[in-house]
Formats: C-alpha cells, sequence, structure tokens
C-alpha cells in the first residue's frame, strides 16, 4: 500500500490499526503499545508489564516518545515536540482520553478541572502537573508502575471514584495488602453497568477483600501539608488518613490536537459511519471519537473502529454504525457482564434471577420485544446466549423470559 497512514496515539484502537495496515504509529509513551484493561493485573502483581504488550504491528512503524504537538492540515503534516515533522495522506486521531481529576482543594490550580485537553498522542498535560506524592491518577502504565512503587502492606489508600477503574484499582491495592478506603460520591458502585442489586454484591466482595467501600460520600480536599499527601477530607468533616490517593474520577475525550486544527468537535471528534472527520483526510477512532452523538470509552468499542477505518484505508466500503457489545469484565475470582440499560422503564419487562448462595445474580431487561439491558454477575453460564440477542438486535422468541436467564449454552 503507497498511501502514506499516520496514527497519533498507541492505545488500542491505534495498535489495532498498526496490526491491520502498514502504518507510522506515533505513540507519545516510551513503552510500547500495551492493553490498558490489564494495568490493575499488573498493579495487582499478577502480571509483568511485558505481559500486557499488544502484538507488534503488521508492518510501518512504531515511534515511541513522539509527542504531537500540531497538525498542518494544508500541508498534510504533523508536528512533533522534538521539532520533526511527517507527512500523510490518510492522519488517524486516535488519542485516546484523559483521567478526569476532581476539583478538591490542595491539588494544583491548573489540574482542578481535569487534565488538559489533549494535544498530544499519549498523556497529554504532563508538562507541568504537580499533583502531591503519593496523589495517582490510574490511566497509563506509568501511572500503574507509580503506584506499584509506593503500594506496600499496611499503607493506607484512599480511591476516589466507585466506577470500573476505581473498583479495580481497589482490588489491585488491596492484594498488595494495602488498607483501602473507596470514596464513591453516587449511590451505588459501578452505576454505569450496574443496577443496585449487583452492586450491592460487589461492594459485599469488596468487604470480603478488606475495601471499606462509602458511597453517597464526597470527598472535598486532600492535605499534603509537606508536597505529601497525608489525608483526605470528606464533605461531611470526616478526615481520612492517606498514604496514598487514587484518583478514578472518569474519562474526557482528548481532543486538543483535533480543536487546534479546526476540525468539528463537540464533547468528542466527530466522525461520521467511516470514521472521517469534518476534514476528508483525517479520521478519529477510539475514546476520542463521537460518532452520532455517541462517545463509547470502552475497548470493544475501540477495536471495532480501528476494524472497520482499516477497511475503508484500504478501500474497502464498510461502515461502522456503533458498537452493540456486551461488556465481559473479570476481575481475579469476580466475573460479571453488563449491557445497554440495566435498569427498566415503566412498561419494560423485567427477569432477575438471584443465588444468595452462590453469590449469582442474572437479570434482563425486554421493551418492546427486545433485550434492552441486562446484568450478570458471579454466574456467566447465560453470557453466550444473551449476548447474541442483544449484538442482533434481533426480535426475541416467544419463549418465556425465564428462558433467556436459564440458558447456559454457548458461553
Amino acid at each position: 500500500m503507497s498511501t502514506r497512514i499516520v496514527v497519533v496515539g498507541g492505545g488500542t484502537a491505534g495498535a489495532r490499526l498498526a496490526e491491520r495496515l502498514p502504518v507510522t504509529l506515533l505513540g507519545e509513551e516510551p513503552h510500547a503499545p500495551y492493553n490498558r484493561v490489564l494495568l490493575a493485573d499488573v498493579l495487582a502483581g499478577r502480571y509483568g508489564p511485558e505481559v500486557i504488550a499488544l502484538p507488534a504491528p503488521r508492518g510501518g512503524a512504531v515511534r515511541r516518545g513522539a509527542r504531537v504537538t500540531g497538525i498542518d492540515r494544508e500541508a498534510r503534516e504533523v508536528r512533533c515536540a522534538d521539532g520533526t515533522r511527517v507527512g500523510y495522506d490518510r492522519l488517524v486521531l486516535a488519542t485516546g482520553s484523559n483521567p478526569v481529576l476532581p476539583p478538591l482543594r490542595g491539588l494544583a490550580n491548573g489540574l482542578t478541572n481535569g487534565l488538559t485537553n489533549g494535544v498530544t498522542g499519549g498523556p497529554a498535560g504532563r508538562e507541568g502537573d504537580r499533583l502531591p506524592a503519593g496523589v495517582h491518577a490510574f490511566r497509563t502504565l506509568d501511572d500503574c508502575m507509580a503506584l506499584g512503587a509506593r503500594v506496600r502492606p499496611g499503607a493506607r489508600a484512599v480511591v476516589v471514584g466507585g466506577g470500573l477503574l476505581g473498583v479495580s484499582a481497589a482490588r489491585a491495592l488491596a492484594a498488595r495488602g494495602a488498607e483501602v478506603v473507596l470514596a464513591q460520591q453516587g449511590e451505588h458502585l459501578m452505576e454505569r453497568q450496574l443496577d443496585a442489586e449487583a452492586s450491592a454484591l460487589l461492594r459485599g466482595h469488596l468487604a470480603g477483600l478488606g475495601v471499606e467501600v462509602h458511597t453517597e460520600c464526597r470527598v472535598r480536599g486532600l492535605r499534603a501539608p509537606q508536597g505529601a499527601v497525608t489525608a483526605v477530607e470528606l464533605a461531611d468533616g470526616f478526615v481520612l488518613d492517606a498514604d496514598l490517593v487514587v484518583l478514578a474520577c472518569g474519562v474526557r475525550p482528548r481532543v486538543g490536537l483535533a480543536l487546534e486544527a479546526g476540525l468539528d468537535v463537540r464533547r468528542g471528534i466527530v466522525v461520521d459511519d467511516r470514521l472521517r472527520t469534518s476534514d476528508p483526510y483525517i479520521h478519529a477512532v477510539g475514546d476520542c471519537a463521537e460518532h452520532d452523538g455517541r462517545l463509547y470509552g470502552l475497548a470493544g468499542a475501540a477495536l471495532e473502529q480501528a476494524d472497520v477505518l482499516a477497511e475503508v484505508l484500504a478501500g474497502g466500503d464498510a461502515v461502522y454504525r456503533g458498537t452493540r457489545a456486551l461488556t465481559r469484565l473479570s476481575l481475579d475470582a469476580l466475573e460479571l457482564a453488563a449491557f445497554g440499560e440495566p435498569v427498566p422503564r415503566s412498561g419494560d419487562d423485567t427477569v432477575r434471577l438471584a443465588d444468595a448462595t452462590r453469590g449469582a445474580y442474572r437479570k434482563v431487561v425486554v421493551r418492546g420485544g427486545r433485550l434492552v439491558g441486562g446484568v450478570l454477575y458471579g454466574d456467566l453460564g447465560a453470557v453466550g446466549t444473551l449476548a447474541r440477542a442483544w449484538e442482533g438486535d434481533e426480535a426475541l422468541p416467544d419463549a418465556p423470559l425465564l428462558h433467556l436467564l436459564t440458558q447456559d449454552g454457548g458461553s
């Protein structure tokens, strides 16, 4: 292929494109592309960093530590911080997302509303970041290694944020012997994926690992009198002693490069069904891309977008219609799967099966004869059947709804 394809960003989507096509991959991080989903396993000590490396590119070149600072759309070049320029025929922005840092007292002024928009291909905004010692985001391998270097048995760790990332970090720190407190502002853990019942089971699981969970708990600030964190202040005045603080408060698409280049940006970089931005020579995939008004922030969607774009760039007629993928998560001995809308609307049909003895829970939500959401916790025997029904978005058979939760084939 003679077309010069340049990919900015070495995360899940960028690395997948490099597997499929000969590209020039520009990644800001010094590491080879890696599976970000497995960072908690590295922190827990189950894997070494080398184990989570992604497959080597098909061809082309990978430049590590290449921070992209701008796009010259007229010349079709990207500018790098080291002064080099890289020409392209097609440019792919796979810049991912930044961790959101909450507006807490005790954080540097420039960080209180989250990291910068991100004008680079790796962990944006790191120049000039001055988090107190012991305070970490949990987004990159460097974040993971820095945390791992500080954690020790008996260390007091506070995780701020009870989403998937916060839960994963809390479990990993507990596995390393830390005394962990998880502070979640919402009513229950993993609100985006789980309903209240499944969340309660998850909370019990964490408690069994020694993690102290506080929901409806707002963090107000950090105490770091000598530049190193010593405590976390809660809004109700309670103070948690802390040697380590992990900020797991969500992510925000990195759109700085696109904004500076004058591309159409809303919440993310706007793309059409062929993953093109408002400039037909520039595409976007992964966490930074907004398709049909939706941001996914999921590895499955990033991979699907990258696969579609690989076909497009190879001259095919593939189109991206959105991702309908059941998200399956394995957290050591715990397994769960979630998809769609786990909380029913008025008029929806809902079926639940709970087994307190086995700590298992299954639930599906059906609307208009179609599966619109569900949660499986602890026992994923029915996941194959549900995945096919959900991803196909087809009318369900006339069999009783209970059949959906008791059909254990194909998992």
